[in-house]
């Protein structure tokens, strides 16, 4: 029953959580638009008034015409709307998610029995540390170098060795899956303190100062947009981590610390196409297609790179092999024995995959039902290294090597 109920937990959490995060980077990437597509408004009135920029657009059957006041307004509105609750249910839920799903069941998914570098609660420490230690070396850069002059280049520097050295270390500490997934929770983390502790705290001081009549200084608003451009992105590489947990063949290649980094990488470099795309149609800057040419061409390298062996051979063999003589199951069994298979399927597959669950609709728990997914077996085990789901880590080279040479046997299932 807790294998039940974890699992609704989960559904309804990651519900949650996708909904929240679609209105968080929605508004974000609104808002990064915005900024990038406002022109010198031309009403006389409107630039005494201090707004810097404005923009008409149509949309669901109106015409919208939002402004920007350089500093601040010269009155303040009966009605603000703010935008942060999107953000810290984003980072409630998926810490919610993260501790439902990873933090639960350390043993099985933050540690490789394979390779068991720590215990649990080890695990479970040394997890919320990424989340912690990144985010405090991170705002130090900010404060340390984001003021000065050429300072936004010196800070995404810096950031970028911080990202390269928490992958490496994430991917030889955890298993690949929880590493990549740990590594989005990690810059996530760090787009919502950017919120919580600098972007609303700056508006509020700003607003403060309206309602008190007092000048408003406008650094508040220079280090809440620095910290916003920071999160804009972040949201690529933190999204693709999220969504690699579906791929084993990303997170279980030796270098899987490489193909992180240059996933996020190319995510970034694409993400920067579309932020500059919106100033290259004003003028302001040059093409951006350079930066969507770079993204692009890292993703076809990596995928050049981590593509499988041919294997046409290999794939008929069980056809070839459903019934074999007697002679030739005996020369099977030495080759690919079920044996070592069976005991390896019951250790890792059948909790998800026997009577109580059937994952999928896929049963292993008979020696039937095991010749009927040979070829998903060998697919999800051997091809992807998706498998045991969750930490594929459990399984070691030589265990994968067992599958690999039953399958290329005929996948025999009799002793």
């Amino acid at each position: 029953m807790e294998s039940y109920f974890l699992d609704w937990a989960n559904l309804l959490l990651r519900w949650l959580h996708v909904i929240t995060a679609i209105a968080w980077i929605g508004s974000s990437f609104y808002f990064v638009f915005l900024d990038s597509s406002l022109t010198p408004p031309v009403d006389e009135k409107m630039k005494r008034d201090g707004v810097s920029g404005e923009l008409w657009a149509v949309h669901g059957g109106g015409f919208y015409h939002p402004v920007k006041f350089n500093v601040s307004p010269p009155k303040m509105p009966d009605h603000l709307h703010w935008f942060y609750w999107e953000s810290y249910t984003t980072w409630l839920s998926g810490f919610a998610l993260l501790t439902v799903s990873y933090l639960w069941n350390a043993g099985i998914y933050l540690v490789s029995p394979s390779n068991p570098i720590m215990s649990s609660s080890m695990a479970i420490v040394a997890a919320l540390g990424f989340l912690v230690v990144f985010w405090l070396l991170y705002d130090g850069i900010c404060r340390t170098f984001g003021q000065k002059e050429n300072g936004d280049g010196i800070v995404g520097a810096c950031v970028l060795v911080l990202v390269c050295i928490a992958a490496f270390l994430a991917c030889h500490i955890f298993p690949g899956q929880a590493a990549f997934l740990l590594m989005g929770a990690m810059l996530a983390t760090s787009m919502s303190a950017n919120v919580f502790f600098w972007i609303i705290p700056g508006q509020r001081k700003v607003v403060a100062a309206l309602k008190a009549g007092d000048p408003v200084d406008p650094l508040h608003g220079k280090r809440a947009k620095q910290r916003s451009v920071h999160n804009t992105y972040f949201t690529l590489p933190v999204l693709f981590a999220m969504l690699s947990n579906h791929y084993g063949w990303l997170y279980s290649h030796e270098l899987n610390w490489l193909v992180l980094i240059l996933m996020m990488f190319a995510g970034a470099a694409i993400r920067q196409f579309f932020v500059m795309r919106h100033g290259f149609k004003l003028g302001r800057n040059s093409h951006p297609w350079p930066y969507a040419a770079v993204g692009v061409v890292v993703l076809l390298a990596v995928a050049a790179w981590l593509k499988p062996a041919p294997a046409a051979a290999v794939a008929a063999a069980p056809a070839a092999a459903t019934a074999p003589a007697a002679g030739a199951a005996t020369g099977a069994a030495a080759a690919g024995g079920f044996a070592p298979v069976q005991a390896l399927i019951q250790q890792h597959c059948v909790m998800c995959h026997g009577a109580a669950i059937a994952q999928k609709n896929v049963r292993l728990d008979s020696p039937e039902q095991v010749k009927a997914h040979a070829q998903q077996i060998y697919q999800q085990v051997v091809q992807l290294k998706k498998m045991p789901f969750g930490n594929p880590g459990a399984l070691s080279d030589e265990q994968r090597g067992e599958f690999k040479r039953w399958f290329e046997a005929g996948a025999p299932v009799t002793p």
